[in-house]
């Protein structure tokens, strides 16, 4: 993926957590695992961006 790729798909994930966190907090989470998949990918995200910026 493209630098620009990565940061737009970074910003779509904060957002998705934002949600997550929000229905954690009023009590209607589905899936509590998908918290823990998100804030995963984000970081593998931040890995790529940070290495690619160091290269």
């Amino acid at each position: 993926m493209k630098q620009h790729e990565l940061q737009t798909r970074e910003r779509e994930l904060v957002e998705q957590l934002f949600k997550l966190r929000f229905q954690r907090a009023t009590g209607r989470i589905e899936s509590p695992a998908k918290m823990r998949q998100v804030r995963r990918e984000i970081a593998r995200i931040k890995t790529l961006l940070n290495e690619k910026s160091r290269a």
